[in-house]
């Protein structure tokens, strides 16, 4: 589609004349009518005045072919920590144009969620600031505190609030169809772990064993319901058999690290997460590496924190082949600086 035909979409989708584009122009109604039929193309003054007038980024009066579409939103979602208005509104837009010509685009309803997940991630972490500006000018304003917890998904203290019963109904619902689903297991069974619905969760962690007979996580699973259950010498018993029965997959590390983390065993922890990170095939996922962050600023070690974010930023560019302008690398970077300023 070149860009006339652009322009004519865009004007019959915005329902305006050609002399009401030309007069906010200041060009004639016959200079837009041969740019719809391709006689001509406006020149490249007049092209932030069309993305104005249109209210769309000016690359989108160049309509790229769908699969550039595709690559250029799923670059944005994946490299941009926040995404301007009329971008998210123009991939919004080709997206839903997508699924309305194929309700089975797979692609083009993956891409939208993530678009809606990407935006609210961006707009809780806005808001996130936002509340602790509140909350630093006035610490005893209830609502500030209510709009800290609901930006970083935090417990409010209603349990019908914060347990995930619509996530394990839809879950159900979806098992009923595909009772073999390993992801929809897992999803079942660590949201009815989160809820403390042991009892509950045993068929599902029997039934995932079953699916993924050479994965560890059943046996992890077992252990968190011995946990939760109070009996901490079956719940190591089974995580340390996790383990040795798949000493090759460096996940089983570092979910036994996870969990005996939360146990006080520091000194295990970091061993763990260490060596998941280490016995990875490259490229590594940085995984690991978060977790011992946490795990080290949660004990006050900044200094070791830092060190780990370090780390991670060194895996983006070495592994993952990051430019330094990418969300994720200025994340951490602003960590780093964060942590800086608690040792000071």
């Amino acid at each position: 589609m070149n860009i006339g035909n652009q322009i004519k979409a865009l004007r019959l989708e915005k329902r305006a004349t050609q002399e009401e584009l030309a007069a906010r122009l200041g060009v004639s109604a016959q200079a837009v009518s041969k740019w719809e039929t391709g006689a001509s193309a406006p020149d490249i003054a007049l092209l932030p005045g069309l993305s104005a007038f249109f209210g769309v980024a000016i690359d989108e009066l160049f309509a790229l072919p769908e699969e550039m579409q595709f690559e250029r939103i799923e670059n944005m979602i994946e490299r941009e920590a926040r995404v301007a208005p009329e971008t998210f509104a123009s991939s919004e837009r080709f997206l839903r144009g997508r699924v309305e010509k194929d309700a089975a685009d797979v692609r083009a309803w993956q891409n939208l969620a993530d678009l809606y997940n990407h935006r609210a991630t961006s707009d809780h972490a806005a808001a996130s600031e936002c509340a602790k500006r509140v909350i630093a000018l006035d610490p005893d304003r209830k609502n500030g505190w209510v709009a800290y917890q609901e930006a970083n998904g935090a417990l409010c203290g209603d349990e019908w609030y914060d347990n995930h019963f619509t996530v394990i109904e839809f879950c159900r619902d979806v098992l009923r169809e595909h009772p073999d689903n390993f992801r929809c297991l897992y999803v079942i069974i660590e949201n009815l772990l989160g809820d403390r619905r042991y009892d509950e969760a045993v068929p599902y962690i029997q039934r995932i064993g079953e699916v993924a007979p050479h994965s560890d996580q059943m046996l992890m699973y077992s252990g968190d319901v011995a946990q939760g259950k109070g009996d901490l010498a079956a719940a190591r018993a089974f995580w340390d058999r996790a383990v040795a029965e798949h000493p090759d997959r460096w996940q089983a590390y570092c979910s036994r690290a996870d969990r005996v983390k939360k146990l006080g065993l520091i000194a295990e922890a970091e061993a763990d997460y260490e060596r998941s990170y280490a016995m990875q095939e490259k490229p590594r996922l940085s995984d690991p590496l978060y977790s011992l962050a946490q795990l080290h600023e949660g004990r006050g070690d900044y200094a070791a924190a830092i060190r780990d974010r370090e780390r991670i930023i060194e895996n983006l560019f070495e592994e993952w082949h990051a430019s330094e302008e990418e969300w994720i690398v200025a994340e951490n970077r602003g960590e780093i600086e964060r942590l800086r300023k608690k040792m000071a």
